[in-house]
């Protein structure tokens, strides 16, 4: 049975547009448990947050502990966040929420509250990294295609705290559009979501994919586990569009390595858990071949071994170290 000691744990939990993942962590910051649950944004915006108190609390109940042993909860979502307010995080039917004073006054518990890519990235940066890289991107290749930059050792939100939105960037101005990101941007291009767009035109001009046999006509519900089988398989036109969402990648990494001159690019989603054997190395060369010669030198790009457990460990740092830095009453 856990420890009772009132205040001793902090959360991390982690809001996606398909599930919601909590942490517990000690102390230390030791991941001691987790709890799962579907997000179910398509019931309402309202529903995610009873889903997101449902988490917290259950995880908490689950090792026999009550809210008043949490010090602190950081959550990660989609948008921008500023002030504890989310805009835009349309995957969870949000624009403009107050997250972070509904939550706190539902759990009574201090509640901290960022970019979910940002904190994914602290995560890696703090945890698998050990804090060493003084600047690194993560680049999140998921249904969207999210990012987030440390600089100096420590995370940068820009002016608007927006920095790190790498998906809208557009790299082919004529490419094909997804909804809500720009036409030809990486996210367009290199998603979960691009990809599928892709697939789906070519089928419609008369391409053939093994995966019509499996999900239908239309192509309905693929999701990346699809397109590793597929590959596995050797689908020619899987093949080709993996292939040149890689490549897209890859020009992207390289505007972002041009500019930012990370010692890592570190990858995650989960379009890199499942095609990373694939993608990786078309990536890497394609991203060699848009810099300027011998910049690329040295920066390594790695997929993440965190998986999805980087967004908890993230939030779970944020969260201790926004509220040491409160100021004391």
């Amino acid at each position: 049975m856990a420890a009772k000691t009132t205040g001793r744990y902090t959360l991390g939990i982690d809001v996606g547009g398909t599930k919601i993942l909590a942490g517990l962590f000690d102390q230390s910051l030791k991941l001691k448990a987790k709890w799962k649950i579907k997000t179910k944004a398509d019931r309402g915006g309202d529903v995610v947050i009873d889903r997101i108190v449902r988490a917290a609390r259950e995880l908490v109940k689950d090792q026999s502990l009550r809210m008043t042993d949490v010090l602190a909860i950081g959550l990660g979502v989609p948008g921008v966040v500023i002030k504890g307010r989310v805009f835009n995080a349309y995957n969870l039917h949000w624009d403009e929420v107050a997250i972070q004073s509904i939550l706190r006054r539902r759990l009574r518990v201090p509640v901290f509250v960022d970019n979910d890519c940002n904190l994914f990235t602290l995560g890696i940066h703090r945890v698998e990294l050990r804090g060493k890289p003084q600047n690194m991107v993560g680049a999140f290749l998921g249904t969207g295609f999210g990012g987030g930059v440390i600089l100096n050792g420590e995370l940068f939100r820009g002016h608007n705290y927006a920095a790190g939105e790498f998906g809208q960037m557009t790299i082919d101005k004529n490419g094909l559009k997804t909804a809500h990101s720009f036409r030809g941007s990486l996210e367009s291009l290199a998603s979960r979501t691009g990809i599928v767009r892709h697939l789906r035109k070519a089928v419609l001009e008369g391409e053939e994919t093994m995966l019509q046999d499996e999900l239908g006509p239309h192509l309905t519900g693929v999701r990346s586990r699809h397109l590793r089988m597929a590959l596995a398989e050797r689908d020619p036109l899987v093949k080709r569009i993996v292939k040149e969402a890689a490549e897209d990648t890859g020009i992207g990494l390289a505007a972002i390595i041009s500019a930012f001159g990370p010692e890592y690019v570190m990858l995650n989603g989960g379009v890199i858990e499942a095609l990373h054997k694939v993608m990786l190395p078309i990536i890497r060369k394609t991203a060699t071949l848009h810099v300027l010669p011998g910049t690329i030198e040295g920066i390594k790009i790695l997929p993440s071994t965190l998986g999805d457990d980087g967004g908890i460990h993230g939030a779970a740092i944020f969260a201790k170290e926004s509220l040491a830095a409160r100021p004391r009453r």
